[in-house]
């Protein structure tokens, strides 16, 4: 769906700078309201001498009844995410059998009444279920559910107060940075750095795939893993996808994709969710990132890359390239204007933490795309939106859940600990599993350098591991199949290099 310049600044900006301001506008009346707390803090339930996990959470929902109504909720959510693509098959059912009335339409005016009846049914069920197969929308639905429980049990204020008081600066950050990453310009920059690698290789198929999953994940330490993501999974699609390669390729590329974007943004600091939410709260910078996490995840990539190339190589060397995958020598866009789009991502990425500041680049950045718009594509903002739709509605989830996810994390060892890190990442973000990790006192710095691994390491395997999974899966679901990429064969293609990830960082120093 391509949005034009005059529609966004009707209709998506508006929006954004509402949730931008919202969080600030609450700080500023907050002082004349009686405080709210909730979720309920961790130190309320005083259960530190508990020492049984099962008895501790328990007490936590004796305590507050609400955590499990919330957490049964968001279970619900997760179950969804698996259901989506069985929805996306009953709607295209109810799409066909509308197709099919819209063919025969009776002459006789009372038959066409209730022709038009069944025809309008057919039409409804379809967008529904269509609505409900999108996984960018699963969470904002159960957000419904959630939202009455809190007033039901809470009150109006108190989920007024939550709603109000949930940072939303990370998903329009995602939305911002994924419009921009996907832009002509840097498209063209980013082919011609990575085309460098593929002529190497002769600029096969099989040399663009190897070189877009082991470089551009890579890049994710730059200019933030949701544009590595991005890039990435746009140019997969031109030099692979579009080569019709057999479906086991397909997974075994989305899960190498997914896994290798989520380490690959540990070089740095500054760009991953899950590293920047615990980097500033245990002194981490980017010379001790290199040193635990950023050279062992480069050698994961090339280790799990190097063993799907060899088993998939017949096929991968089969591939011919197609004729429009290629940028034309017309097509070549003005140095002048890629660095400005680089310029823009490096401003949004150093403002990504003021919401406000980062719209307000967006803006410039429309009103630039409209003023150089020989060399520009339409900005299409159906899959940023979508995708920041989803982190939003996982954030808000995300915050019921500490009262659960907090002993969890303390009852277990480091080895433990980095292997139940990736398999809650599994049905969370991993930036809301390390975010939480920081809360927690006493952490030992095994146990920090633990959770984070297992929390990287583990951000390919669902689609809701790892905020950019939902951008990769928004480009690259048509080539699924009718509905879309599989939960489980996702699994399956991640599940390789996932292990392999965990395997080094448990074993070398």
């Amino acid at each position: 769906m391509k949005i034009s310049h005059s529609v966004v600044a009707r209709r998506i900006l508006p929006l954004l700078l509402f949730f931008a301001f919202q969080a600030g506008a609450f700080a500023a009346n907050s002082e004349h309201e009686p405080e709210i707390v909730f979720p309920t803090a961790l130190e309320v339930y005083a259960d530190n001498g508990v020492e049984s996990l099962g008895q501790k959470l328990l007490g936590r929902i004796k305590t507050d009844p609400f955590n499990i109504v919330a957490s049964v909720i968001f279970l619900a959510a997760i179950i969804h995410t698996f259901l989506a693509a069985r929805f996306r098959q009953i709607s295209h059912h109810f799409e066909h059998e509308y197709e099919h009335l819209q063919r025969h339409c009776p002459a006789n005016p009372e038959e066409a009444r209730s022709y038009l009846r069944k025809l309008d049914q057919k039409k409804f069920w379809s967008v529904v279920f269509h609505f409900l197969g999108e996984v960018e929308a699963v969470f904002g639905i159960w957000l419904i559910p959630l939202t009455i429980a809190i007033i039901a049990m809470k009150g109006l204020g108190t989920a007024e107060h939550y709603i109000n008081g949930v940072n939303f600066t990370e998903p329009i950050f995602v939305v911002v940075i994924m419009a921009i990453a996907s832009s002509k310009p840097i498209l063209f920059f980013a082919e011609g750095a990575l085309k460098r690698l593929a002529d190497i290789g002769k600029g096969t198929p099989a040399a663009w795939w190897l070189s877009i999953l082991t470089a551009g994940p890579l890049l994710g330490s730059f200019i933030t893993e949701p544009a590595a993501m991005t890039i990435c999974a746009l140019l997969l699609v031109s030099k692979f996808f579009k080569l019709q390669p057999s479906m086991p390729l397909r997974y075994a590329t989305i899960g190498l994709l997914f896994v290798h974007v989520s380490i690959g943004g540990t070089l740095t600091h500054f760009a991953a969710p899950p590293v920047v939410m615990v980097a500033a709260t245990w002194n981490w910078d980017t010379l001790f990132m290199i040193q635990h996490f950023g050279w062992k995840s480069v050698i994961s990539i090339v280790i799990a890359n190097s063993a799907v190339f060899f088993y998939f190589r017949k096929e991968l060397s089969e591939l011919r390239p197609s004729a429009d995958s290629e940028l034309q020598p017309e097509e070549k866009i003005p140095t002048s204007i890629v660095l400005s789009h680089l310029l823009f991502i490096g401003f949004v990425v150093y403002t990504a933490h003021y919401a406000a500041l980062v719209v307000l680049a967006f803006m410039f950045f429309l009103a630039f795309v409209a003023a150089t718009e020989r060399n520009q594509d339409v900005i299409s903002l159906r899959g940023p939106v979508l995708v920041g739709f989803f982190l939003a509605g996982l954030v808000i989830h995300g915050g019921c859940q500490k009262w659960w996810i907090e002993p969890v994390l303390t009852s277990l060892n480091p080895v433990q600990l980095m292997l139940g890190a990736t398999v809650l990442t599994a049905f969370n973000d991993n930036a809301a599993i390390t975010y939480l990790a920081s809360l927690v006192p006493g952490f030992t710095d095994q146990a920090k350098l633990a959770v984070v691994a297992g929390a990287v390491a583990g951000g390919g395997l669902t689609v809701i591991a790892n905020a950019p999974n939902p951008a990769g899966q928004s480009i690259l679901q048509s080539y699924f199949g009718t509905n879309g990429v599989d939960a489980f064969k996702l699994f399956l293609g991640a599940l390789l290099p996932t292990v392999v990830c965990l395997i080094l960082f448990l074993l070398l120093p």
